[in-house]
């Protein structure tokens, strides 16, 4: 990977690694620094390296599930907050995670983004096989992104994240690794696109988060109802204009969309729609 796109920061998650064997693997790859969070048990790990010739990055604070840092690009003196995550599989510690982001986001004004393993979907169309989703766990996380405003950030590749490689019968595909980003953060970087690569030795796929677009890549944009938008004082009025005229149910859900998406851009500024 470090190979082939040459990354300037590198997230690495369920390591079950940390400590001094942890320093040891990371010096034998091309980045240079290196900020480790501790294993959950025997579980978890998590790693943030970067080239120090590229980037500069202060560390904010850490713990087992997150790793807050400071970035600021050789290019450009704008800072921004990272937070790496590795999101427990046990409900308690998750749910801690959820209330420190929380905590954070009425802390600071940088623009922000949120990226890693988040150990759950958000909805039923992000799992294939398997048990239904826990509408709880993802409600929870949901609700924690929209404290935070956060908007997720538009992909190419497959939708599935991470799978359980059995054959079909027993399979069972999530999408469960996101890039996550704060309003201020859309209009900072308008060309960031995020890319999920092959999967190799891990049961994870490979994400990619670019700053610059490379020409011919398009990137599909579903729409999709952001609880955000409530909070915005001029919403209600889109809604009441969309639904006025039409009579086919079909056409006044298009039309709603269409008018959603322009306001978005335009009023709400998430520029990425």
């Amino acid at each position: 990977m470090v190979n082939s796109y040459s990354p300037t920061i590198m997230i690495i998650s369920e390591t079950k690694t940390s400590g001094e064997r942890a320093k040891g693997i990371a010096d034998r790859l091309p980045l240079d620094v290196a900020i480790f969070a501790n294993t959950i048990g025997l579980a978890g790990g998590l790693w943030l390296l970067w080239d120090s010739t590229q980037v500069d990055i202060v560390e904010v604070s850490s713990t087992e599930q997150e790793i807050h840092v400071v970035v600021i690009l050789s290019y450009s003196n704008n800072p921004w907050l990272l937070f790496a995550i590795y999101a427990s599989p046990r409900y308690v510690e998750r749910h801690l995670l959820w209330e420190n982001l929380e905590a954070v986001s009425g802390l600071h004004s940088l623009p922000w983004v949120i990226t890693g393993d988040f150990n759950g979907v958000l909805m039923g169309e992000d799992k294939f096989g398997g048990r239904p989703i826990n509408i709880n766990k993802a409600l929870q996380c949901q609700e924690c992104l929209d404290a935070c405003r956060m908007i997720e950030i538009g992909y190419s590749g497959p939708r599935y994240i991470w799978s359980n490689n059995r054959p079909f019968t027993g399979l069972i595909q999530e999408r469960i690794d996101r890039v996550f980003v704060n309003a201020d953060r859309n209009g900072r970087y308008l060309e960031a696109y995020v890319r999920h690569l092959e999967r190799s030795h891990s049961d994870h796929c490979l994400v990619l988060l670019s700053m610059a677009r490379n020409q011919g890549i398009t990137l599909p944009h579903p729409f999709r109802f952001q609880p955000m938008w409530l909070s915005h004082s001029s919403f209600l009025a889109v809604v009441r204009d969309a639904w006025m005229s039409p009579t086919i149910l079909s056409h006044a859900i298009s039309n709603f969309e269409t008018k959603a998406k322009e306001w978005n851009k335009n009023v709400f500024r998430n520029l990425f729609y």
